[in-house]
């Protein structure tokens, strides 16, 4: 597979990438708890292809998604973080990598995924990102080119993570959670108004969404250094 190396250089954004930086911080470890989950959440069948959202804007669930991709990754998982939030991207920012072509552009059919797709310093961690920004985000997602690239990528790695926008901001996560395996919404304690997360699981269940859990993000721990806790629970 013909793969871009990313920008060795550490920016503030993959600072934020602890389970790589700072492996053995409480933090981390609660993002290993989070994969476990999600793996016993595999009863019936294996989960590969997991859709990550939160209630609204601001709520962690970039660098969620980004942290828990590379913690797929060290259990020596091949793993792909697709950036699906096609109106404010922002895996790109993380990685260090350029979005001048990305998952919109293979979607048309305008390049092939080996052309759009990005290694990262993290053994078998790719991303692709989300491309230029189209003026139907919705349809895109929900085209049958779309589903096309979902179920032929599945062949190629073991995990796909797509990080969606915000639930209550537009219906694109209602729409891409129709091709997953499974769903985590992402709440900050203390910021996330409960009649919004709420109505955030409220929405997916509409279009019968296979919601795994919540990440509860930012909530304080005591007797420690750290003020971020991660957890997945039904």
């Amino acid at each position: 597979m013909a793969r871009k190396k990313q920008n060795q250089e550490l920016s503030d954004k993959q600072r934020a990438l602890i389970t790589e930086f700072d492996k053995k911080s409480p933090i981390a470890e609660q993002y290993r708890t989070l994969r476990t989950n999600i793996q016993f959440a595999a009863v019936d069948r294996q989960l590969k292809t997991i859709m990550v959202t939160s209630s609204s804007p601001g709520e962690g669930k970039s660098t969620t998604i980004a942290n828990l991709g590379i913690v797929l990754a060290q259990q020596h998982n091949r793993v792909l973080l697709v950036d699906t939030d096609l109106r404010k991207p922002t895996v790109h920012f993380t990685f260090q990598i350029p979005n001048q072509v990305g998952l919109t552009n293979v979607v048309t059919q305008q390049e092939k995924f080996d052309d759009a797709v990005f290694e990262t310093s993290i053994p078998r961690l790719d991303v692709l990102p989300s491309g230029p920004v189209p003026p139907n985000p919705s349809e895109l997602l929900g085209s049958r080119s779309m589903k096309e690239f979902v179920t032929s990528i599945t062949k190629k790695y073991d995990y796909i993570v797509f990080d969606a926008p915000p639930v209550n901001a537009v219906t694109d996560p209602q729409v891409l959670s129709r091709l997953v395996d499974g769903v985590i919404l992402v709440v900050r304690s203390g910021k996330t108004e409960e009649e919004h997360a709420k109505k955030a699981v409220e929405q997916l269940k509409k279009v019968e969404a296979n919601l795994l859990g919540a990440v509860l993000n930012d909530r304080e721990m005591e007797d420690s250094q750290y003020y971020y806790y991660y957890g997945e629970g039904k």
